[in-house]
């Protein structure tokens, strides 16, 4: 008996196989093996095609039973996790009517930011908990207002995870969680808000059935258990956007719990107990997994354009040609704490949102030629990114959210000795690494949700930690000196 994950990403779609009694990962696949191409029409742009995420799926789902050496029959339930904020929109046949405008797609900026205005930023802020933005209620007024023979057609709109369950279930149906990322959930009334329905002038009708995010949303179709090699009638019992469910992946569930990321960009995802928000709108709030009427569960979402994508411009462009990233590391350790005076201020990637949508790009400060090697830079680097994250983690801070643990998968920048011991130095918080993904995270709430596992706790015995950071007391000082100097270079720029 074992459960399945599909993790439904821009560039590629991700499963794993996991084992429901031992909680143990059997496999993992994902496609395709290069990155999935993303179509921009226009400068700004960002489209796929949602056809083409149910073949990944076929293919990945293909590939792990096959690496597993079990059949599809054996799987008990199925958890989605999806690219957040992505629009799809379907007829009444439903048939896809156009491409999905997906997460990194900017056209409808103009849109969310009349709402904030229109709506009023009050009313925004302590009911929405975040500008209406870029995120899906603008990305279908744009649809509306462009292409209304279109949007006259549109049966129901859906987020990439609810187009997938779809595909599965044959049953259009969504989640709170879902339509608060979407921007279409009032958190002090507990329902759909009325008034941004009624301003972007959307029928309620649009709006999908609302299921839990753990529970019952429907079941393989006969067909599609035909053309997967799975049993008619398996349930699909979670799905969460990609940030939520890395948290629960993490097992990061309660106030004052913190799930991290490190790849091209950062984010670290705070779960928050009561309604609160930022007044300037520099992190998201979203309803988080185990959110409900009863039981306050928000996500504070904080995302850093610039990091990953730092570190990997310096090993091409600064580092000495051909070196790894276990060696850009170790280059990076040669140097002291503060880099001798050298700061980078990592905003080189678009806007940050963090920074009030400011698109400031990366810069170097301090550089002295008498001094700094390719080490500095390597190591300023990475202090950068963690002072980043710092900077967004007291905002989350001032909400609310104390933090004292940071959990994380261990792979991409939380590789790094350096960036860890920064990380764990500078916010004072324990840094706990977990052997561990989305796609199985998916799985786990899957078995959640069909009640294979009757608590988290019971989900998540089998996690494995394989990393603890203690914050070195010694050499805090010396980082939070470093912070100082950075976080004074940030501020000047800013006041430009």
């Amino acid at each position: 008996m074992c459960l399945l994950g599909c993790d439904i990403g821009s560039s590629s779609v991700k499963v794993s196989l996991v084992d429901a009694g031992t909680g143990k990962t059997l496999s993992s696949d994902f496609y395709p093996r290069e990155e999935a191409p993303i179509k921009a029409v226009r400068p700004g742009w960002a489209e796929q095609d949602p056809a083409s995420w149910w073949e990944y799926l076929k293919m990945a789902l293909k590939g792990a039973l096959e690496k597993a050496g079990v059949q599809g029959t054996a799987i008990r339930a199925i958890g989605i996790s999806y690219q957040m904020h992505g629009l799809v929109v379907v007829d009444k046949k439903l048939a896809v009517l156009r491409p999905s405008i997906i997460w990194c797609d900017s056209r409808a900026v103009p849109y969310g930011e009349r709402a904030f205005k229109k709506l009023g930023e009050e009313y925004c802020l302590s009911h929405l908990l975040n500008s209406p933005g870029n995120f899906t209620a603008a990305k279908l007024a744009w649809v509306k207002e462009n292409e209304p023979q279109l949007f006259r057609s549109i049966y129901k709109f859906m987020l990439p995870g609810d187009y997938i369950a779809m595909r599965l279930t044959g049953e259009p149906v969504t989640t709170i969680s879902g339509l608060s990322e979407g921007i279409f959930w009032d958190f002090k009334n507990n329902r759909v808000s009325e008034e941004v329905m009624d301003y972007f002038g959307f029928d309620p009708g649009l709006i999908s059935t609302i299921r839990p995010t753990f529970g019952e949303q429907g079941e393989v179709t006969a067909a599609v258990a035909a053309e997967l090699g799975l049993k008619k009638g398996t349930p699909v019992t979670y799905r969460a956007g990609d940030q939520p469910n890395n948290a629960l992946s993490l097992n990061v569930l309660n106030p004052g719990e913190i799930a991290a990321t490190g790849g091209t960009s950062g984010v670290v995802y705070g779960v928050n107990g009561s309604v609160n928000y930022d007044t300037l709108s520099r992190v998201n709030t979203f309803a988080h997994v185990n959110h409900t009427a009863g039981q306050t569960r928000l996500g504070v979402l904080l995302c850093i354009n610039g990091t990953g994508i730092l570190n990997s411009w310096v090993k091409r462009n600064v580092a000495p040609e051909g070196i790894s990233y276990p060696g850009l590391n170790q280059l990076a350790e040669t140097v002291e704490i503060g880099a001798e005076g050298l700061s980078i201020l990592p905003f080189g990637n678009g806007a940050e949102r963090m920074l009030q949508n400011r698109p400031a790009n990366c810069s170097i400060e301090g550089l002295n030629f008498n001094i700094h090697t390719k080490a500095h830079i390597a190591r300023a680097a990475q202090e950068g990114i963690v002072f980043s994250f710092k900077y967004g983690m007291d905002i989350m801070r001032d909400m609310g959210i104390d933090i004292r643990i940071i959990r994380a998968g261990h792979a991409n920048m939380f590789l790094s000795p350096v960036f860890r011991e920064a990380l764990a130095g500078v916010t004072g918080a324990v840094i706990e690494l977990y052997d561990t993904n989305g796609a199985v995270g998916a799985a786990k709430g899957a078995g959640i949700g069909a009640g294979i596992y009757q608590t988290t706790a019971e989900a998540f015995e089998s996690l494995e930690k394989t990393n603890v950071i203690e914050p070195d007391a010694f050499k805090a000082d010396k980082y939070c000196a470093a912070y100082s100097n950075w976080k004074e270079r940030l501020d000047k720029l800013l006041e430009d």
